[in-house]
C-alpha cells in the first residue's frame, strides 16, 4: 500500500491495466451489482438541484423511479446511492445503440448541468472506502471488465493512469502528481529509475 495525505492506495492501481471497453461490456456496471454508485456527500443535493435538466434524457422508468424514490436511496449498508429501477440498474441510466449510459453525463455533455456524473461512477473500477482516518483507493475486480483489462493490456495503460481525470477531480493535482512518483518507484522495483 501508499500512504498519500490521508489515502491509502493499493498498488493494484499501478499492476492492473485497464481501458474501458464499452462496445464489449455494454455498460454493465452502469446495470449489474446489487446497489446503485455511492454518492459522496453534497452530490445527491446537486443531484436534486440539476434533476429537472437530467429527466429530458432518462428512461421513463428511471423518471418513475425518481418520482417514487427521489434522487438518492440508502443501501443496506446504509450508504447512500443512486436509486435502481426494479432492483436492477441505476435510475440515470439510458441505452444507446444496446449499451448502457448516464443520463446525468449526457446532461453534462450537452453543457446542460455543471456537474459530470457521482465521483463514484467516474472513478469506477476504483472503490473508495474507510481504513481509520484514511481514504482507502482500492482496485474493485470485476468479471464484466474483463474486456477493458484485456484493451488495458493491448494498450499497456495502467489503471492509474486511465483514471487521471477522476483521480485528479477527486484528490487534487498535487495528489495525483505525487501518485505518479510512487508509481514511477513501485514499478521500477523501487529503485527510483
Amino acid at each position: 500500500m501508499i500512504i498519500i495525505d490521508d489515502t491509502i492506495v493499493s498498488e493494484e492501481l499501478f499492476d492492473v491495466h485497464f481501458v474501458c471497453d464499452l462496445p464489449a461490456c455494454l455498460g454493465a456496471c452502469c446495470v449489474e451489482g446489487d446497489a446503485g454508485a455511492p454518492l459522496e456527500e453534497g452530490e445527491a443535493r446537486l443531484l436534486e438541484k440539476l434533476v429537472k435538466d437530467i429527466l429530458p434524457f432518462m428512461t421513463p422508468e428511471g423518471r418513475l423511479t425518481l418520482e417514487k424514490e427521489g434522487v438518492f436511496a440508502f443501501d443496506q449498508d446504509g450508504v447512500m446511492v443512486t436509486p435502481l429501477n426494479g432492483g436492477r440498474e441505476c435510475a440515470f441510466v439510458y441505452f444507446e445503440n444496446g449499451q448502457a449510459r448516464c443520463a446525468i453525463e449526457k446532461a453534462w455533455s450537452e453543457e446542460r448541468i455543471p456537474f459530470r456524473k457521482p465521483v463514484s461512477c467516474h472513478l469506477y473500477p476504483v472503490r473508495l472506502g474507510k481504513l481509520g482516518d484514511h481514504i482507502a483507493v482500492n482496485y474493485h475486480r470485476w468479471h464484466i471488465c474483463e474486456p477493458a483489462r484485456d484493451m488495458g493490456r493491448r494498450e499497456g495503460v495502467p489503471l492509474y493512469v486511465f483514471l487521471k481525470d477522476p483521480l485528479v477531480r477527486r484528490f487534487g493535482e498535487d495528489w495525483y502528481a505525487r501518485l505518479e512518483i510512487a508509481a514511477r518507484y513501485y514499478l521500477s522495483g523501487g529503485t527510483g529509475h
